[in-house]
């Protein structure tokens, strides 16, 4: 990079033009490259008793820092670089990134010291704005000042790769590094890379990095094996996961309680409660305590199986071990009272957080909603709606779907389009959930033309209409009987990058068969099991269904055969249809009925 782009970047800062932070990415309290590098400056420097004191302790706002740096400048002889530093390192712990590159910039214009330290702090600056390629400018100038970059300034460089999502660059630079012997790498190089990946989702190539790792003189660090942990867990892997910790023991290094968290978490993920139990004795028996997070996951995973009674034993232990709850804890507990339709018990919950002195959150009110909306209490939960507000809180895009779900469901679909307005015109972005509602709404009520428009409309403005939404639309053109269009955006979805389901499979061939036309109902069977999509007992039942709303009992029966074969059974709904059609004592047909009715169905007296 040249002297003159590291220029212009400044330079936009300056004028006012680089973008502020958005909040996005955040400076950690301890973050390791800031850590080692101002403990190692410390002792690098010394004391500098020849030059003037800074009493840093009156900066409590970024005004007092900007104060405090014109003091700086004008000061003789100059405050040190180390000084200079550590102002700039003030300013970033205060998240004001672009002030302190500004600050960076008069710096340099004024003649005040400038190292390798200050601009790897500018460096670090420019990546948590995400404009990691004015940070590789910055790198030039190392290079104009016949500095060598060190290991902070690349791990800095290779992180905000991550942060901007330039996954494969962030590797690229990794094993350019390692090639090309540019710098030694620490400790935290490998922790950067080996977490990005993992969060990126590239969870394997992290766990083969962090193999190569522990073959060399600077081992990983329980950081490194939890954050693959947690990839693999993320990832479903939980086994891998199991492995990987009882290496890591092995290797003498201890877990620590966001290794067993991470771990905890996946089981939960797929039911091994054995397993979660097990290794929660092991967290005991290694004296390490479970803290409020481990338990909110407990709580969590349990209320979401349904399993609310152990999620109290839970909290009822947190309270013994003196583990205090918090919101978190208990706006999973109203979600598991909710999904229980105990909405008595979950509406005295949240008002009760606050004699705990607790702020309840969005998301206690998100689920009262939803579980008022799911009986049907649509009252009860626009009350909840409007008390948001005056509590502090704000709506998000998830108590407006709700709510606009709701009222769609209850039959209020004018009520729900006025919702979604207001929606708009309060800023709150729609998603796709949102738009698949209206387009289910729009659906519901016959309105096929309309739907169809707005699905057009999504896709016109760049949202991608996800196999769902599709799925409804689909569903509406064959309920509406547009058969023709429902097939030609059918066959239009893998165009767009889009695999049919069962469920959209079984709703066109359950047309073809109200149609009639056997022969195309083959056709789409077959390619349906090309596709890797195997009819399933709904597919069955609206064939079957379809056949026997033309009295083709005879293109039934044959279904039906198959249908036992693959263990499905016919529903009471098929079966009643098929006793209205039972003109004459047909013993073979008595037989396949008796095969596929359930046992508990006794519909025929036998």
């Amino acid at each position: 990079m040249s002297q003159r782009a590291a220029s212009c970047g400044i330079a936009l800062i300056r004028r006012g033009i680089a973008p502020q932070f958005s909040g996005n990415f955040v400076l950690p309290n301890n973050d390791p490259f800031f850590s080692s590098t101002f403990h190692t400056s410390s002792h690098k420097h010394g004391p500098f008793s020849s030059k003037p004191r800074i009493d840093f302790s009156s900066v409590n706002e970024v005004d007092d820092a900007i104060c405090l740096f014109r003091d700086m400048v004008r000061l003789r002889p100059q405050p040190s670089v180390f000084q200079f530093s550590k102002l700039l390192s003030v300013v970033v712990k205060m998240k004001h990134y672009s002030v302190a590159l500004s600050l960076f910039d008069e710096m340099r214009q004024l003649g005040a010291p400038v190292n390798e330290i200050t601009m790897n702090i500018a460096i670090n600056c420019y990546c948590l704005l995400n404009r990691v390629n004015f940070g590789f400018a910055i790198l030039g100038t190392f290079f104009k000042r016949g500095c060598e970059p060190n290991v902070t300034a690349f791990s800095t460089l290779i992180k905000g790769l991550f942060l901007v999502g330039e996954i494969a660059e962030a590797e690229k630079l990794f094993k350019k590094l390692l090639s090309e012997k540019l710098c030694e790498p620490n400790e935290v190089m490998f922790l950067t890379v080996i977490n990005g990946l993992s969060k990126a989702g590239h969870i394997l190539a992290a766990r083969d990095l962090l193999g190569h790792f522990e073959n060399l003189s600077c081992k990983p660090n329980v950081y490194a094996y939890s954050a693959v942990i947690d990839g693999l867990c993320k990832h479903n892997m939980a086994d891998d996961a199991l492995h990987l910790l009882s290496r890591m023991i092995e290797k003498g290094i201890s877990p620590n309680v966001v290794t067993y968290n991470s771990t905890i978490q996946g089981l939960c993920n797929v039911g091994r409660w054995k397993d979660v139990e097990d290794l929660l004795n092991k967290m005991l028996d290694n004296k390490i305590s479970p803290d409020v997070w481990t338990c909110n996951i407990l709580v969590d995973a349990f209320c979401k199986e349904g399993m609310v009674e152990e999620a109290e034993n839970v909290l009822g232990i947190m309270v013994q071990r003196k583990v205090c709850p918090n919101i978190v804890t208990y706006s999973a507990l109203i979600d598991g009272y909710c999904l229980r339709g105990q909405m008595g018990k979950a509406k005295r919950l949240l008002y009760s957080t606050a004699e705990r002195g607790l702020e309840p959150c969005i998301f206690s009110y998100n689920s009262l909603i939803n579980g008022y909306c799911k009986q049907g209490k649509i009252d009860e939960a626009w009350h909840l709606f409007m008390e948001i507000s005056c509590k502090g809180l704000q709506h998000d895009t998830a108590t407006y779907n709700t709510m606009i779900h709701g009222l769609f469901c209850k039959g209020r679909s004018a009520d729900g389009w006025k919702l979604f307005n207001d929606m708009e015109a309060r800023c709150i972005m729609p998603d796709l959930q949102t738009y698949t509602i209206l387009l289910d709404g729009l659906c519901r009520t016959q309105q096929i033309a309309q739907a169809f428009s707005f699905l057009c409309m999504m896709e016109d403005t760049g949202v991608n209409p996800g196999i769902i939404a599709y799925g409804i639309v689909i569903d509406g053109l064959c309920k509406g009987g547009k058969l023709e269009i429902a097939r030609d955006l059918f066959n239009q979805l893998p165009s767009k990058g889009l695999q049919p389901n069962t469920h959209i499979y079984s709703m066109i061939i359950g047309s073809l068969c109200q149609e009639g036309l056997v022969e195309d109902v083959k056709v789409l069977l077959t390619e349906m099991e090309k596709s890797g999509c195997a009819p399933d007992s709904v597919t069955y039942r609206v064939m079957i269904q379809g056949f026997l709303k033309r009295n083709e009992l005879y293109n039934a029966m044959p279904l039906m055969e198959e249908m036992h074969k693959r263990g499905f059974l016919l529903d009471a709904s098929t079966a009643y249809m098929l006793l209205d059609q039972l003109q004459r004592k047909d013993d073979v047909l008595l037989e396949l009925i008796k095969k596929v009715v359930p046992k508990n169905e006794n519909l025929f007296g036998f």
